[in-house]
C-alpha cells in the first residue's frame, strides 16, 4: 500500500522532514535506525522517492514521539495535501485551517438537493480555488535557477553565496564548484541538502552518450581546433561543447598532451587526431572510442564522503566533482545532471527546502527547453544573470520577451535580474547629468538600475526585482537577503490567492439567500453572458507554430542544426519538440490574450461601478476563472504541440535524411536545412495538424467561456 492516494510524495517527504527536526533526530542519526540507507532516506525528504506505508510506519516508529505517533494515522483532507491537524503541522497554519473550515461550509451546502446549478458551480469553483491554493502554500520545496551565459560567473557566485567554498594553499578561497572562463560544466548542476556530503549522478543513456562520439568524431575527422581553445572557433561552433568533448577525451585516455620538447617549449599531442589516421572512417573511430570508455564499468550512480580519504569534506567535494564532471573518474560515465548533496542549509531559511541549480550556460541558443520550463513554475524563482557592463543582457531580454509571448503571468514574483559586477565595474559608471564617476559601488548600481528599467519598460517589467552581487568583495548575506525576499514574495502570493478566494466564498455563504443581491447578481450575469456571446471566435492569427523553430535554426550555429538533425530534432541546443511546442503556446496568446484582458477589464470595471456593488465577488470570481482555464488552455495547447508534431517528425526518416545530406554541400547548410523544414511544414498533412491545433484552442477557449457563464445567475 502506499501513499499517494492521499499525499504527494513532497508533502509526505515535507512532513516527514519537519516531524522528524521537531524530534531533534538528525536524518543521518534515523538512516541508521530504520532499514533505509541515508541517501534513500534523503530522496524521501525531498519528495524524490516513493514510499510504502511500512517504510512510513518504520520512520515513524523510529522517531518514537508523541507527534511521530499521532502522525502516522492517515489523514482525509478536504483540500488536497491538508492534513487532519493543519494547526501543528505546517508553518502557515491558521490560514490552511481557516481555509479547511471554509471549503466544509462550502461543500456542505453545494450537496444540498436543492443547490441551483450556477449557484452550485460558484460553490465548486471556490473549492477548486481553495484546493490549488493550499495546494500552492504546502508545497515547500523550492527551486532556485540560475541562468546566464557561459563565462558570466554563476556557478562561481552560487558558491560563494552559500558558503560552499574551500581555502586554497594562497589563502584564498575557491568554489567547490570546478569554475574558470566559461564552459567548465559538462551539465546541469543541482545543489541540495541532505544527509552528508555527497554526488548522485543522473546518467546519458547509451544512445545519447553514442550520439555525443559521433559529433566527437566529426569534429575530430574534419580536423576542428581543439577541445580547450577559446575565441569565434571553439568546439562550442563545432556542434559539441567542449566541456563535453574535453569529457569524452578523457573517459576515452584521448586527453591533449602538452610535454615540452627539447627546446623547452610546449608541444601538442592530441592522442585523438593519432587514433583518427588509425581509424579514419567514422564508424570505426566511433567503436574505438567508446571501446575505450569501457561503459560496462562506468555503472557508480552516488558516492559518499569517507573520512579515510584523509581530505576534508569539502575538498572531497571539489575533488570528486571536478573528476566526474570531466570524465576522469572511471566508476561514472557522462552525466546529464549532478546533484550536489551537502548536510547543510544552502539559504537559510526556516521551514522550506530550496534546490539551487546551475544550468548550463547559453552559448548563443537561448531558447532551450531546460531554460524555460523554470519561468512556468510556481516554486521555482529564475534568477537571470547578467554582466554588469550590458545588464540586462542581450539573453536576458530574448528569455523575458519569449514568457511574455508564451503568456507567463508570474514573472513579477518568479523571475528576478542578478547583475555579477568584477571589481571596479561599478565605480567605472558616470553621472548621465554631470559626466561625474560615482562616489561608490552602491551609487553605481544605482544608477545600473534606472538603466536597466529603461532597457526593459517595452517588456513592460520595468519593476522586475534587481539586485547586484559582486562575488569578490560582497556578502553572501546580500544575495542570500534578495533571493529569501523574492521567495517571500512567492509565498505572500500563494496566501493572497487564498485569503481573496475565502473572502469571495464568505460573502458567497453570507448573502446567497437575500433576492435583493441575487437580483443584482442576475443583473451582473447577464451583462457577462454577453460579453461571453460576442467572445466566442477564436480570431485568425496569421503566425504558425514553426515560426521560433524557424527562427533559432537561423541563430543556431550550423554544427549545432547538424547535431539536432541527427538526433531527429532532439537536442538540449536546439529542440524541435520544445520550439513547436512554443510555437503552438504563442499561437494561442495571440489569439485570446486580448480576449483574456478584455474581459479582466470589464470585470474591474462593473465591480467599481456602485449598481454591482453586491455583485464584486461573482465579478471577481469570473475573471478569475476565465484567467485559470485560459493557463489551463495555453499548457494544454503546448502540450498538443509537442507530443503531436514530435511523432510525425519521427515518424519521416526521409526528412532527416534530406537534411542531413546538405552537410558538406558548400555555404548555406542552415537555409538549405530550413528550406527542407519549411516545405516540411507545408505540407498538407502537417496543415492538417496545425488546423487540429487551432480547432483544439478553439474548443477549449469555448470550455473556459462556458465554465465562466456557468457561474451566472440566469
Amino acid at each position: 500500500m502506499a501513499f499517494d492516494e492521499l499525499w504527494s510524495p513532497s508533502e509526505l517527504g515535507r512532513h516527514l522532514m519537519q516531524v522528524r527536526e521537531r524530534s531533534g533526530i538528525k536524518q543521518a542519526e534515523l538512516a541508521k535506525r530504520v532499514s533505509l540507507s541515508p541517501a534513500v532516506l534523503s530522496r524521501i525528504e525531498n519528495g524524490d522517492r516513493a514510499v510504502t506505508l511500512d517504510e512510513v510506519l518504520d520512520i515513524l516508529h523510529q522517531m518514537a514521539t508523541p507527534e511521530a505517533s499521532e502522525f502516522s494515522e492517515s489523514p482525509s483532507p478536504i483540500l488536497a495535501g491538508a492534513s487532519h491537524d493543519l494547526r501543528s503541522t505546517t508553518p502557515e497554519p491558521d490560514l490552511l485551517w481557516e481555509a479547511e473550515q471554509v471549503a466544509c461550509e462550502l461543500v456542505a451546502l453545494r450537496d444540498q438537493p436543492d443547490t441551483p446549478h450556477a449557484f452550485e458551480r460558484r460553490l465548486s469553483e471556490y473549492i477548486d480555488e481553495l484546493s490549488r491554493g493550499a495546494a500552492l502554500l504546502l508545497k515547500r520545496e523550492y527551486q532556485v535557477a540560475f541562468i546566464g551565459s557561459i563565462g558570466v560567473g554563476k556557478s562561481t557566485a552560487i558558491c560563494k553565496m552559500t558558503g560552499l567554498e574551500v581555502q586554497k594553499e594562497d589563502g584564498t578561497m575557491t568554489p567547490v564548484l570546478e569554475v574558470g572562463g566559461g564552459g567548465i560544466t559538462v551539465c546541469e548542476v543541482h545543489l541540495r541538502t541532505g544527509p552528508e556530503f555527497g554526488l548522485i549522478v543522473e546518467p546519458k543513456g547509451d544512445d545519447e552518450l553514442r550520439q555525443d562520439v559521433l559529433d566527437l568524431a566529426d569534429s575530430i575527422l574534419k580536423g576542428a581546433p581543439l577541445p580547450d581553445e577559446d575565441g569565434p572557433s571553439s568546439q562550442e561552433s563545432q556542434g559539441i561543447s567542449k566541456e563535453v568533448a574535453r569529457a569524452l577525451r578523457n573517459m576515452a585516455g584521448l586527453a591533449v598532451q602538452r610535454p615540452k620538447g627539447p627546446d623547452g617549449k610546449r608541444m601538442i599531442v592530441d592522442p585523438a587526431k593519432q587514433l583518427a589516421q588509425q581509424f579514419p572512417t567514422q564508424r570505426e573511430f566511433v567503436v574505438e572510442v567508446l571501446s575505450r570508455m569501457e561503459l560496462h564499468r562506468r555503472d557508480k550512480r552516488d558516492v559518499w564522503y569517507d573520512s579515510a580519504t584523509g581530505k576534508s569534506p569539502k575538498v572531497w567535494l571539489r575533488d570528486t566533482f571536478a573528476a566526474i564532471n570531466n570524465g576522469r573518474s572511471p566508476e561514472f560515465t557522462l552525466p546529464r545532471r549532478i546533484e550536489v548533496v551537502v548536510p547543510e542549509k544552502l539559504l537559510q531559511v526556516a521551514d522550506l527546502t530550496v534546490r539551487f541549480i546551475d544550468t548550463k550556460g547559453i552559448d548563443r541558443n537561448a531558447a532551450r527547453e531546460d531554460i524555460e520550463c523554470h519561468f512556468d513554475d510556481p516554486h521555482t524563482l529564475a534568477v537571470l544573470c547578467s554582466p554588469f557592463n550590458n545588464a540586462p543582457a542581450a539573453e536576458t531580454r530574448l528569455l523575458l520577451e519569449r514568457a511574455k509571448e508564451a503568456g507567463v503571468r508570474t514573472l513579477d514574483t518568479n523571475a528576478a535580474l542578478l547583475i555579477l559586477p568584477r571589481p571596479t565595474e561599478a565605480l567605472a559608471m558616470k553621472d548621465d547629468a554631470s559626466s561625474e564617476p560615482v562616489e561608490s559601488p552602491q551609487e553605481g548600481y544605482e544608477l545600473k538600475s534606472e538603466q536597466i528599467a529603461l532597457a526593459l519598460e517595452p517588456l513592460g517589467l520595468q519593476t522586475l526585482g534587481v539586485a547586484f552581487y559582486n562575488a569578490h568583495e560582497d556578502s553572501a548575506a546580500s544575495a542570500q537577503e534578495f533571493l529569501l525576499k523574492w521567495l517571500t514574495r512567492a509565498r505572500v502570493a500563494f496566501r493572497t490567492r487564498i485569503t481573496e478566494a475565502m473572502a469571495g466564498a464568505r460573502t458567497l455563504l453570507r448573502n446567497h439567500g437575500e433576492e435583493r443581491i441575487r437580483a443584482v447578481l442576475r443583473d451582473a450575469g447577464e451583462t457577462l453572458h454577453t460579453w461571453a456571446a460576442q467572445n466566442t471566435a477564436v480570431p485568425a492569427v496569421q503566425s504558425h507554430v514553426q515560426e521560433s523553430l524557424m527562427a533559432q535554426i537561423q541563430v543556431a550555429y550550423a554544427s549545432t542544426v547538424r547535431a539536432a538533425i541527427r538526433r531527429e530534432g532532439e537536442w538540449p541546443q536546439l529542440s524541435y519538440s520544445h520550439h513547436i511546442g512554443y510555437g503552438a503556446r504563442r499561437l494561442a496568446v495571440m489569439a485570446l490574450e486580448n480576449a483574456v484582458e478584455q474581459f479582466t477589464g470589464h470585470c474591474k470595471l462593473m465591480a467599481a461601478t456602485p449598481r454591482y456593488a453586491e455583485a464584486v465577488d461573482l465579478l471577481t470570481q469570473a475573471e478569475r476563472v476565465l484567467t485559470a482555464y485560459y493557463e489551463e488552455l495555453l499548457r494544454k495547447v503546448q502540450l498538443m504541440g509537442q507530443t503531436v508534431f514530435k511523432d510525425a517528425l519521427k515518424a519521416d526518416p526521409q526528412l532527416w535524411q534530406a537534411c542531413m545530406d546538405e552537410w558538406g554541400q558548400g555555404p548555406g547548410y542552415k537555409s538549405r536545412v530550413a528550406a527542407h523544414n519549411r516545405d516540411w511544414f507545408n505540407n498538407e498533412a502537417r496543415l492538417k495538424l496545425e488546423d487540429e491545433l487551432q480547432a483544439l484552442i478553439a474548443r477549449e477557449w469555448t470550455r473556459a467561456l462556458a465554465n465562466v457563464t456557468a457561474l451566472l445567475e440566469s
